[in-house]
């Protein structure tokens, strides 16, 4: 029997470094480090990588490392038995090659080290150039174990020579609430991104202008990142892009913890959603949804609970207010939910082999 064990045996050994985007004021991401937190049986404590370290370490009680010095991350490592690479996208290349050269040297030096490198519910890509997939392909042979995210990054994987497990977003293990949402508001989870520029938005803002106006409905603009997001309903106001009844029926509701932003989505009578981990925790509180996709990983996400989705790379059509009218008021049903929380055990297995007794085969 094969034992996946940090590498060594002094109290290092039982300090695992997670390695994410943690710490940048995004929800999604939050969840993701309370999940992952959740899954580290006792006995076993973290350090781990975040931008606003105070932050994280004041809400979720343990070390960090500022995530954007790779020497002091390198030299964290060094205290650590082993090295998770945490939920979300790590590798992918369309932040920038240098994000790839980041993973790459923690993933050398953890392999030089000795000591496992472990991808726990990774998304994986896109990878759009050569080198990238070189790099990736390469980095994939050191990992120790693997768990996807969904089966888009299981397929990539593949491809580049790696199995792996696969289960479903992680976020979707959070426990799921009450929807009281019957005629509430309608919560926008939305962010700025390329594909919606200038006069790119109206027939969105439209839609829900005249959704909003029908059912008498007040429209609550929830940033799930707070450094992109918030904001955005002053900005499309001041562009005069707004309809001047959704923006007299709109505010800006402000979330810190990912709990908080449940709340506001289970008393919702529709959840629209662009953010992955918006739709997600949105679903988990028992709210009718719909997604508005900028990313393949959101329409992936919404077709694995039949909720309706609308593509930014093609054009919306005249019935995007009916097709939203269609789910108001009308939750999803909870089976559906159940399996996909259900596939996020892949993921606490995945850790599960650090946590037993070395066994001899």
């Amino acid at each position: 029997m094969r034992v996946i064990r940090p590498a060594k045996t002094d109290q290092s050994a039982q300090r695992l470094l997670l390695c994410g985007y943690y710490g940048e004021h995004n929800l999604g991401d939050d969840a993701l480090l309370e999940v992952l937190l959740a899954q580290l049986p006792g006995g076993f404590q973290a350090t781990v990588t975040a931008h606003d370290g105070a932050l994280v370490r004041e809400r979720f009680g343990v070390e960090t490392v500022p995530r954007r010095s790779l020497p002091l991350v390198l030299k964290a490592l060094r205290h650590c038995g082993a090295l998770v690479l945490g939920g979300g996208s790590l590798l992918q290349d369309s932040t920038s090659f240098k994000s790839l050269i980041y993973y790459a040297t923690l993933i050398a030096a953890a392999r030089l080290q000795g000591k496992p490198v472990l991808f726990w519910g990774q998304g994986l890509g896109p990878l759009r150039r050569r080198r990238s997939r070189l790099l990736v392909g390469r980095l994939l042979r050191f990992a120790t174990a693997v768990s996807w995210r969904d089966p888009e990054s299981a397929t990539l994987a593949r491809s580049l020579g790696r199995e792996g497990a696969v289960g479903s977003d992680p976020v979707w293990g959070m426990a799921p609430q009450q929807w009281r949402g019957l005629g509430g508001p309608l919560v926008l989870c939305f962010r700025p991104t390329q594909q919606l520029q200038g006069s790119a938005w109206r027939p969105y803002l439209a839609a829900i202008d005249q959704l909003a106006a029908r059912h008498d409905r007040e429209v609550i603009w929830l940033p799930f990142h707070a450094n992109q997001d918030r904001g955005l309903l002053i900005e499309l106001c001041q562009a005069g892009l707004m309809p001047t009844g959704l923006a007299a029926r709109s505010r800006e509701v402000l979330a810190d913890k990912p709990r908080e932003a449940m709340a506001v989505f289970s008393s919702a009578g529709l959840v629209v959603a662009m953010r992955l981990h918006g739709l997600i925790l949105a679903a988990l509180s028992g709210a009718p949804c719909a997604a508005i996709s900028y990313d393949p990983k959101v329409a992936a996400a919404a077709a694995a609970f039949d909720c309706p989705c609308q593509s930014l790379d093609s054009e919306p059509g005249l019935n995007l207010e009916e097709t939203w009218t269609a789910v108001l008021d009308s939750p999803q049903p909870a089976g559906c939910l159940k399996v996909l929380r259900q596939h996020t055990e892949v993921h606490r297995q995945l850790l599960a082999p650090l946590f037993k007794p070395a066994c001899r085969s």
